[in-house]
């Protein structure tokens, strides 16, 4: 009788033992299972957003040979260095997907930011829809500054009303545009918002109301039908917001029309004052900086400032100027070399590239 243990290779006995038994292939075909289910799990989308550091563009400088904020038929002035408007990326829905491995990679960066999707983006909202609101921001930001550059120079200012957002699903979806001006209702001149309100107001539910606006440089004529109101029972309505959009008597004319959102508005600001005035607010610095701004010239919070922060030192930035409400946000956040001054006003912006050019002292957060 043979002894098992002493068999060879090819007997009976060892080569049953090295047959899979029937509970191995299912560990295995289980193991299998899960790493495919992982491995599809990583590559689903996850709901949240990513935040990089985005490119800087100078606002005294040019853009593809274009001047970035160009100011034609009236007196300009040379200007040096450069005041540069900060970005962010974003990764994720709805602009993009983002895995759990995109995620888990942004997460140890210290330069970039993951945030719940909820916090930045309604459950329905479109990439076309985001797109939308953040050039209609951006159109406005570029308004506004145009008001506050001038407001601060005592420059007169040209008032048009336009439409600021169009409602889809309503009368209006299709026919007027978002940013284009309204010049009449059924003739009647439109001089101020209320005129809007008051002509579609006026008027049964049903009414063919007749907008001349300023289309691609030229006036058009556009029927639109009004509607119920859903929320105000027999109120007529047309499904648009309107607002002023502010211009100086001269043209000024922004580069960029592939950026969103509202937080150019100060740098905008800063560079119409730049080219308008003899005096060079840069010294031939390299300044950078964030921040929406209004028509009275007030500086408002932006989103990403640590992402702007790292964006501008990157870009070569030595000053960076914010605004006051994110100075705790910003602590423990600024790269070596780069000065970082918090402001609420754009005159509070112009007296502090004053003071850097002078070598003053600057104001500071204090918890910085």
């Amino acid at each position: 009788m043979s002894d098992p243990s002493t068999a060879g290779p090819d007997t009976p006995a060892l080569a049953e033992s090295r047959r899979p038994t029937h509970r191995a292939l299912i560990a295995t075909l289980a193991g299998l299972v899960l790493l495919a289910l992982i491995a599809l799990a990583a590559l689903l989308p996850v709901p949240f957003i990513v935040l990089s550091p985005g490119p800087t563009f100078n606002t005294i400088g040019d853009v593809d040979g274009v001047p970035l904020v160009e100011i034609t038929d009236t007196t300009t002035y040379p200007v040096t260095g450069a005041l540069d408007m900060t970005t962010i990326r974003e990764e994720g829905e709805p602009r993009s997907p983002l895995t759990v491995f995109g995620a888990l990679a942004a997460w140890v960066d210290p330069d970039r930011a993951v945030l719940p999707r909820e916090l930045l983006y309604g459950d329905d909202e479109t990439t076309e829809e985001v797109q939308q609101r953040n050039a209609v921001l951006f159109s406005t930001s570029q308004s506004n500054a145009i008001a506050a550059a001038l407001n601060t120079l005592g420059e007169p200012l040209v008032e048009d009303v336009v439409v600021t957002a169009v409602v889809e699903g309503t009368p209006a979806f299709g026919v007027l545009d978002a940013g284009e001006l309204i010049v009449a209702i059924d003739g009647d001149p439109v001089r101020v918002p209320e005129d809007v309100v008051e002509a579609v107001r006026s008027q049964p539910v049903g009414t063919t109301l007749a907008f001349t606006v300023e289309r691609d440089g030229e006036e058009v004529d556009v029927d639109v039908v009004s509607a119920e109101k859903p929320d105000e029972p027999g109120v007529p309505y047309v499904g648009i917001t309107v607002g002023i959009n502010y211009r100086a008597e001269f043209p000024i004319v922004f580069a960029l029309d592939d950026i969103g959102g509202p937080s150019a508005g100060m740098m905008f600001a800063l560079a119409i004052v730049d080219k308008l005035t003899p005096e060079d607010l840069t010294g031939g610095g390299h300044v950078a900086g964030t921040g929406t701004i209004d028509p009275a010239g007030a500086v408002g919070a932006i989103g990403g400032i640590r992402q702007k922060l790292a964006g501008a030192r990157g870009a070569g930035a030595t000053l960076f100027l914010m605004p006051e409400v994110h100075c705790e946000e910003a602590a423990g956040h600024v790269p070596d070399g780069l000065t970082v001054v918090p402001v609420t006003t754009l005159q509070g912006a112009l007296d502090a590239l004053s003071a850097w050019r002078a070598g003053e002292s600057l104001p500071t957060c204090p918890a910085m």
